[in-house]
This record gives C-alpha cells, sequence and structure tokens, in this order.
C-alpha cells in the first residue's frame, strides 16, 4: 500500500482507505458484527490506515465496531487514522439546529471519541451540512474550538457541491475536503482539485464506485434489499441521490457500464473495481479513496488499486471524452 501526505501536514496516510458507512447496518442491508470486524481486518491486513465513518452510520454501530477493532489491536491501532463526521444526528435534545452549536459538536464529538475508544478524533468533518449554515461561519469557529481544546487534531468538510467545496478552501484551518469522485463525476477535475492541492488541503474520494455500480457486478436483474439505499433512494427519495449510483439512473448506470468496460478493459487480476479506483488515484490532488465494504474480499480488490499502474493518457481521454459526451447530461442531485 502506498501513502500519500494528509494535506499539508506531515502525516502519511494510505492512498486507499476504508469508508464505514456499510458498517452502520442500516442503509446498505445487513452486515453481522463479525463481517464488518473481518472487514475491519482485511483492510489493516492490506495497509489501510485511514478509516472513515460517522456518528450516524447505525446510529453510532460503525464507531462502536471501529472501537471494538482497535482495542483488539492494542499498539497497533497507533498506526491508524480514524475520521469521523458530525451534524446529521436528528435525536433530541441535539437535533438542528442545536447539531451546529459549539455545546452541540463538542457533545457529539466526546461521544463519537467513546464509543472509538480514543481521546482524540485524527480528522473531525462536517457532514454534508447546510450551506447556508456553513455560510455562518460560526460553525468553523466551533471546529477550531475543539482543535484548540484537544477532542480533534485535524477537521475538514464533507461536501456535496463543488461551491461549498470552493467556499471551506477559503475557512482557515480547514484540512481536508470529503467529495463525490469518480468516472461518473469528473467535474471535479478541473474545478476543485486544482484549488485544493494549491491549498495544501487533504481531498477524500466518497462514492468512488458509484454505490457499486462502477464495480461491473450488477446486471437488469439486481435486487437490492429494502434496507439498503440502493433500492430506497435509487431517485433520491430519502436525501442527496447523489450519494446512490454518484446521482446516475441505474438502467443508464448499467449502459455507461457497458462503455467503460470497454475502455478500461478489465482482467482477472485488474477487476473493474480495481481499475475505477486507480482512475481516482491518478489524480495527484487526491489524498485517498475511501470505498466501503460488506466482504473481506472486496476491501483486497480495493487495495490493489494502489499498486496497479497507472491508466495513461488515452484511456484518461477516452473517459473523460465519454463523460462530456454522454455521462454529465444523466448527473442528478447537487453537483
Amino acid at each position: 500500500m502506498h501513502n500519500r501526505p494528509f494535506g499539508s501536514s506531515s502525516v502519511q496516510v494510505s492512498e486507499v482507505g476504508l469508508g464505514t458507512w456499510q458498517l452502520g447496518g442500516t442503509e446498505w442491508g445487513n452486515v453481522t458484527d463479525q463481517q464488518a470486524l473481518a472487514v475491519l481486518q482485511q483492510a489493516f491486513d492490506n495497509g489501510i490506515t485511514l478509516f472513515d465513518t460517522a456518528d450516524i452510520y447505525g446510529q453510532g454501530r460503525s464507531e462502536i465496531l471501529i472501537g471494538q477493532f482497535l482495542r483488539k489491536l492494542g499498539v497497533h491501532a497507533r498506526q491508524l487514522h480514524v475520521a469521523t463526521k458530525l451534524g446529521r444526528r436528528f435525536d433530541a435534545p441535539n437535533g438542528w439546529p442545536q447539531n451546529f452549536t459549539l455545546q452541540g459538536m463538542r457533545e457529539h464529538t466526546q461521544e463519537s471519541l467513546k464509543r472509538l475508544g480514543i481521546d482524540q478524533i485524527f480528522l473531525q468533518q462536517f457532514h454534508c451540512i447546510p450551506f447556508e449554515v456553513l455560510q455562518q461561519g460560526e460553525v468553523f469557529e466551533n471546529m477550531r474550538s475543539l482543535q484548540q481544546e484537544g477532542l480533534i487534531r485535524h477537521w475538514g468538510v464533507s461536501v456535496e457541491t463543488v461551491e461549498e467545496g470552493l467556499y471551506c478552501l477559503k475557512q482557515p484551518g480547514c484540512s481536508a475536503l470529503q467529495v463525490i469522485f469518480n468516472i461518473f463525476r469528473q467535474k471535479l477535475v478541473h474545478e476543485l482539485l486544482p484549488e485544493a492541492q494549491a491549498a495544501g488541503v487533504a481531498i477524500l474520494a466518497r462514492v468512488p464506485l458509484a454505490s457499486g455500480l462502477l464495480s461491473g457486478r450488477f446486471t437488469s436483474a439486481q435486487a437490492f434489499a429494502p434496507t439498503d439505499h440502493r433500492h430506497f433512494n435509487a431517485n433520491g427519495e430519502k436525501f442527496n441521490v447523489g450519494e446512490t449510483f454518484a446521482g446516475i439512473p441505474f438502467d443508464k448506470g448499467l449502459e455507461l457500464v457497458g462503455k467503460i468496460r470497454t475502455i478500461l478493459q478489465p482482467n482477472e487480476v485488474l477487476t473493474m473495481s480495481t481499475l475505477a479506483l486507480r482512475w481516482i488515484l491518478d489524480h495527484p490532488a487526491v489524498t485517498s479513496v475511501i470505498p466501503g465494504a460488506t466482504r473481506p474480499e472486496q476491501v483486497r480488490l480495493n487495495a490493489a488499486a494502489s499498486h496497479a499502474q497507472p491508466l495513461g493518457e488515452e484511456v484518461h481521454q477516452q473517459l473523460h471524452t465519454l463523460y462530456e459526451q454522454e455521462i454529465r447530461p444523466l448527473v442528478r442531485g447537487k453537483y
């Protein structure tokens, strides 16, 4: 596993991380504790050192499972960097807008620390909170306060749009942006990534496989569990449609994956998943790509992107042309 600098800091993190939304067990179908811990172990065994979670994944379950795994590792847990997120809880008495007060943010951070069983969060992030709240500015001051109190080491923002990302880059102390970035969502290449790189801000690429579409494993007969967001949010019924299949209609996505497959030419060693992640890593502004997984084998294939060869200029140009001509008009949701 290759590492990359975390923004302008001296810290190095694995260029393939692990997203743990799936481990919450509430929006990707059922995932047992045993499955979740096996995924975490496989990630560690493959050199993955960045775990990304959130306080609402399974209402804290993802953080709890990571905490169990950290305790199991003992002193080796020092090798890992845990990023979490806050701001989207709706439970009383700390739902919106109390989520954005210093007291609310402090309490939620302390609760995350307790679930994770650690003394300091490596990266605390706003979890796609309303842009108008970010523009008020107070939440950034609150993050700086949590940093001064020693509860968090770095802070950043998970954003939905380029506009939000560019705004957050201007905020003193912002260390990271988490963004939707994959072959279906190429707008960031020219509009955001160069600005982040120039500012020394880390980029974490989420939804890198478009909720599994870019793995190439799905067919038109694919059925998702009722508790899977790919069933109940396929068209943005519950939250931003961009978080599900990267905003691409499923049937159209299947057609596009066929064309992407022709360009990437996967094989038994270099799978569609591996090559789709490699496309992201070919952009030097990206610090870490954070695919999720429900099975250890998925983690292994994802990690393989780190030592795959760059795709080459011709492949990138072909994928960009496909994006401009056929993909971009289909992207739905805030972007």
